[in-house]
């Protein structure tokens, strides 16, 4: 028996199975026991990925660590101390240092607004990039 349905016919009926498939897919994830699902890595693996000399170069990585993996807009001092705890590392004396450094570099600039009533920050594309790029660790 031959059809003739239209493209758009035919559209409709695979975005329909696709979604019943999705639908069915969402179910079963959330039965998954969480060990089996994909983790998250910590602040120290993910600094350790990474090709890092000095404090200033460590403050770039766990601030791109809290944008991107933490999910956070902007970050100020308290962020950052936190993060460099978490990852086991001593944070350096002057944080606030550490920042006006990468800012020189254009690789931080100054958060639209204040973060918890204090100064924050954004990495910005070029910092992004640098973390990605220039600052791997060879394989």
């Amino acid at each position: 028996m031959t059809t003739n349905k239209t493209v758009e016919q035919k559209v409709l009926e695979l975005e329909e199975r696709i979604g019943k498939l999705e639908d069915r897919l969402s179910s079963y994830w959330d039965v998954i026991p969480s060990t089996m699902k994909a983790k998250k890595s910590s602040a120290k693996e993910f600094l350790m990925t990474k090709s890092v000399r000095t404090e200033t170069e460590k403050t770039l990585v766990l601030a791109y660590y809290l944008e991107y993996l933490e999910g956070v807009e902007s970050f100020n001092v308290s962020d950052l101390e936190a993060i460099f705890r978490s990852a086991k590392e001593k944070p350096p004396k002057n944080i606030n240092d550490a920042v006006n450094k990468n800012i020189a570099r254009g690789l931080m600039m100054e958060a639209k607004e204040k973060k918890d009533t204090k100064k924050a920050w954004v990495l910005t594309s070029t910092g992004e990039e640098h973390v990605e790029e220039r600052l791997k660790k060879p394989s």
